[in-house]
């Protein structure tokens, strides 16, 4: 009996201490807010805070029985994860204020006759799912339909209040590009075969969107430094603009500066004077021991410490992580000056490596990029309220 005392005032005071870390190093760390998009005279910035215990938050807000739109391999506590539900027992703290669950039957109500598009990869679906998942809690009359060529969507009848997903892997159009027989500026430097990618053309799948919902959340990033994906040798990104080649070839960081540029341009002269436009930053990837395809894994039980956090992402250190800040550092700079907010949940997710899908549901690769639903998505949707109901 006195063993297990022990051992539970140990657990005890070291959630005290890593809630303490994690306060004290999250008020030295400066972010750019979204209120006001660069920091300037905000009450408050939400991106900037700590996870902390909080055992009421331990309720799932809607499971997989209910909502049928989770993915099976993101339903975590369905696929039987050991910390499926231990999971949701932390709580997004702001440093300077609160961010509590939104509350869906408001949602509901102030965004009657809305349309909401998320636009962006499979990261964006995951938080597509959870805010409809949350609103199907307290709203059961839903239309399935795909508006706007969207992937899928979801509309509140009750409400008139449609939520879509639109699916694009880069924002811009891409496919296979092989060698013309009759030759060309690729084909004179080599180039046999790889991916056309037109860094000033939206993909298909969301063209319309910008015209048809109100409010947007765009992201991308994943795709752009995924070597299994677009192999820099076998099938590299070959950038074209205005229909022709980019010579000399343009390295993926660079095409993605043109991309973001054509594509912020684009969404802005297409969307509504009163449409409101964010840019999600990117989801942080915990793969420990090698990447996705070299036994990499992510079997944490509970949220990372500071040093922990900077092992995993820090810039100087080049981790098989890193590229969730390579790519907030194009984000920023090509939002500088733009009419976009920007959704900032990279901090907030770095330390949860404990929120990823790993082996639940026998896997064959570990998923330390997708996250359990519920989860921290949920979080990043009471983030996206926030600043709504803000506006």
């Amino acid at each position: 009996m006195a063993a297990k005392r022990r051992s539970t005032l140990l657990s005890l005071l070291f959630i005290c201490s890593s809630c303490i870390s994690l306060l004290l190093f999250s008020a030295l760390r400066t972010s750019i807010s979204i209120t006001d998009r660069w920091g300037e005279g905000v009450p408050c910035n939400y991106s900037d805070g700590a996870w902390v215990p909080d055992p009421a938050v331990g309720i799932p807000r809607y499971d997989g029985s209910s909502c049928k739109e989770i993915f099976k391999g993101w339903n975590c506590i369905s696929a039987g994860k050991s910390n499926g539900r231990d999971l949701l027992r932390w709580r997004w703290k702001p440093a300077s204020c609160d961010l509590p669950p939104f509350d869906p039957r408001r949602f509901l109500n102030r965004f009657r006759n809305t349309n909401i598009g998320f636009v962006g990869d499979s990261l964006n679906r995951n938080m597509f799912v959870s805010l409809v998942c949350t609103l199907k809690r307290v709203s059961k009359e839903v239309k399935k339909w795909r508006p706007v060529k969207a992937d899928r969507g979801f509309t509140f009848l009750e409400y008139n209040l449609t939520v879509a997903y639109h699916r694009t892997n880069l924002l811009v159009r891409y496919g296979r590009w092989s060698a013309s027989a009759s030759g060309g500026p690729l084909e004179s430097l080599g180039y046999r075969q790889g991916y056309r990618v037109d860094v000033d053309i939206p993909d298909g799948t969301w063209v319309d969107a910008p015209g048809f919902h109100d409010i947007l959340i765009f992201n991308t990033g994943h795709w752009w430094w995924a070597p299994s994906k677009f192999d820099p040798v076998e099938s590299p990104m070959l950038f074209f603009e205005h229909g022709m080649p980019l010579l000399p070839p343009l390295p993926p960081e660079h095409g993605l500066d043109k991309a973001l540029r054509h594509m912020i341009s684009y969404a802005e002269k297409k969307t509504g004077t009163s449409a409101i436009k964010f840019f999600r930053t990117q989801s942080p990837r915990h793969f420990e021991g090698g990447d996705w395809d070299q036994g990499g894994s992510c079997r944490r039980m509970q949220p990372l410490l500071p040093e922990q956090v900077e092992e995993l992402f820090s810039l100087e250190k080049n981790g098989t992580n890193v590229e969730a800040r390579l790519v907030n550092k194009h984000l920023f700079k090509a939002l500088k000056h733009s009419s976009f907010h920007i959704l900032d949940i990279t901090y907030m997710s770095e330390y949860r490596a404990d929120a990823h899908p790993s082996v639940a549901g026998g896997k064959k690769h570990e998923d330390c990029m997708h996250w359990c639903l519920p989860g921290i998505t949920d979080s990043w949707n009471d983030l996206l309220v926030a600043h709504l109901n803000s506006m």
